[in-house]
């Protein structure tokens, strides 16, 4: 079963600051809960984003289980959205849209997300259980470092 999780975020920035932040993969680990022991492990010589850019890092996201992961940019529009696709990690399927709109405050951040867990039924169970409640509280705890960060 493919999810959905759907948020957005006024920013008090410009555009270009935020575009900045979000697209570069080093500042990932910055809104990121310390517990999910996330690291980038790509390095850039350049770390502007680009279509067909592969970033690999090692993520915990259940248990302390430390997992490889790897996602592709697989669309840039500059300053406007970007998304990332799982390679290869701990979905079956993952692909997170990143969208930016100037507006009279800032710029309000969406990140639409698509995700389906495997082992079917185990899976199902895995999400109602612990992996919806683990992508809520990351991105509770992404909106307080992005309020701190952006206010």
């Amino acid at each position: 079963m493919v999810y959905t999780y759907k948020t957005s975020q006024q920013l008090n920035c410009t555009l270009a600051e935020a575009w900045n932040f979000f697209s570069s993969a080093n500042n990932l680990s910055e809104i990121t809960p310390p517990d999910m022991n996330f690291t980038v492990l790509s390095e850039f010589e350049n770390d502007e984003i680009f279509k067909g850019m592969k970033i690999d890092y090692t993520v915990s996201p259940l248990f302390h289980i430390p997992l490889k992961w790897q996602t592709e940019i697989i669309q840039v529009d500059f300053q406007k959205s970007f998304t990332d696709f799982q390679n290869k990690g701990p979905y079956k399927l993952w692909s997170h849209h990143h969208v930016f709109e100037s507006n009279a405050d800032g710029v309000l951040m969406t990140d639409h997300i698509d995700y389906e867990l495997p082992l079917g039924i185990l899976g199902t169970w895995a999400h109602s259980i612990l992996v919806k409640k683990k992508i809520e509280r990351i991105f509770e705890y992404r909106r307080i470092k992005l309020k701190q960060l952006f206010s």
